[in-house]
């Protein structure tokens, strides 16, 4: 019997992006966007990107993040940024998880410089 320890990590990097947006979408995160920038970018597949109303609720999500994935033996090559700065990024690999303040998603437009790469799932 599988338990929440021995869960098998997603094997496919749109599973594993999927797996982000459900995290994030159940505490609350706003406008969840992923993207598919695999035609584009030979660093990652997908981009997740998405807004925290406070320092508090982003430090909470890059931590949920974490800890659901760890959960499934899933750990970033690297997490950089703090609450403080606007922008947490995470690193998953093929995934790439965006956390950001309103002002900075604002100010960084990531949606528009990628506005080429195809939309999978956008939850408002």
């Amino acid at each position: 019997m599988e338990t929440d320890t021995a869960r098998k990590a997603p094997e496919q990097p749109l599973d594993l992006a999927r797996r982000i947006v459900d995290i994030l979408s159940d505490r609350k995160a706003a406008d969840i966007v992923l993207l598919d920038i695999h035609p584009m970018a030979s660093f990652a597949d997908y981009f997740v990107i998405c807004t925290a109303t406070s320092e508090r609720q982003m430090q909470a999500l890059a931590e949920a993040v974490a800890e659901a994935l760890e959960r499934d033996g899933i750990r970033p090559a690297q997490v950089e940024g703090t609450p403080d700065s606007g922008w947490i990024l995470m690193d998953y690999g093929d995934v790439i998880v965006h956390i950001f303040s309103p002002d900075t998603r604002s100010y960084y437009q990531l949606e528009r410089i990628w506005a080429n790469a195809p939309t999978i799932v956008r939850v408002l």
